[in-house]
């Protein structure tokens, strides 16, 4: 079973491959908890229903980033049991909140990092927790007594079971490494900037193209661009860059890309780069509209469920629930050729 699956997460960043090899990777954490106990569970469980319910007579703005999900709690709703690789795109706290939580409910077999020299400055005004800091930096240091195998990767760099099978043919779980390089790692070091040195994993599931861009930012995008373009032209589904914001940051990528489907997280709605795809005519879907969406990627194309009923119906009005995905069907995205047909 391949199964693709984009979370809402508060403002931060969590994707989900579970791949036909029966491995999973998971890119970023957020809102990772230890799960709380039943009866607090229960009466805030009630309390986020009522909430929700309220929140439907609202037909603009579907609200769905006020009901984030936990991913220790979803992972084990979908039945999964563990995680092979843990992908951290950069060292920013919102791609890592609960990282310590996450990795001791999920014991990641490998943990994929960058070379980077980033360091934090604490202060008492911020919503992240410092031992998710230190868990990371541990980790990052070498200074785990026990924990998941390092790994520091490259843009094109070819390895067992993320990219080659056991006998060293091309295969294994689909993951290409579009970035970051070592210059862009080192340039990110000089500038205290580490969005460019950001991991950009293309997944090539059965079904199609999926990028998950991180918080890659322009000189990125030029290296991809330059090295990368026959991987990335008329992709199928895009996880956009920085959650989908501004960012003072060229969209001209979007041209080689034309994603059939991006993936914007939560912000600020003034703050996401909307113009960008609509000028282009590149369709969005939202955290705040679907909640989490789930992207069945066994067949020949992507089937798209979310898990806000609300905004399922409001794309499709015949939609209907799947258990197995675990949300309501929104509808597929097509070939190539049958897009330009349409």
């Amino acid at each position: 079973m391949g199964t693709f699956h984009f979370l809402n997460v508060k403002e931060g960043d969590c994707s989900i491959i579970q791949h036909g090899s029966r491995r999973v990777s998971v890119i970023d954490v957020s809102n990772a908890r230890h799960p709380v106990t039943a009866s607090v569970a229960d009466s805030a469980f009630t309390q986020l229903m009522k909430a929700y319910s309220d929140s439907q007579s609202n037909s603009g703005n579907f609200g769905q980033k006020d009901f984030p999900v936990n991913p220790i709690e979803y992972m084990r709703h979908h039945g999964i049991t563990d995680v092979f690789r843990f992908i951290l795109t950069h060292p920013d706290m919102d791609h890592m909140d609960g990282i310590k939580d996450f990795c001791e409910a999920f014991p990641p077999t490998n943990f994929w990092d960058t070379k980077n020299t980033c360091e934090k400055d604490w202060g008492n005004n911020t919503r992240y927790r410092e031992e998710d800091w230190d868990f990371y930096s541990a980790i990052h240091d070498g200074r785990l007594n026990s924990g998941p195998k390092r790994l520091t990767l490259h843009s094109g760099d070819h390895g067992q079971f993320y990219n080659r099978c056991g006998d060293g043919s091309i295969g294994g779980d689909g993951i290409t490494i579009l970035a970051p390089t070592p210059e862009l790692v080192a340039n990110a070091n000089d500038t205290d900037d580490h969005n460019d040195a950001s991991y950009v994993i293309l997944y090539n599931s059965p079904a199609g193209r999926i990028i998950v861009a991180g918080d890659s930012h322009d000189e990125t995008w030029d290296h991809i661009i330059a090295h990368h373009k026959d991987l990335v032209e008329n992709v199928d589904l895009l996880v956009a860059p920085h959650h989908g914001r501004h960012s003072d940051r060229d969209f001209s990528f979007l041209d080689i890309l034309r994603p059939k489907l991006t993936l914007f997280g939560n912000a600020s709605s003034e703050h996401l780069a909307y113009g960008a795809w609509n000028s282009r005519g590149l369709p969005i879907i939202t955290n705040n509209q679907a909640n989490c969406v789930i992207v069945d990627t066994d067949g020949n194309v992507m089937q798209v469920y979310g898990t806000n009923e609300t905004f399922a119906r409001s794309r499709n009005s015949a939609t209907t629930y799947s258990v197995a995905r675990g949300g309501w069907y929104l509808g597929w995205i097509a070939p190539l050729a049958q897009s330009a047909a349409e």
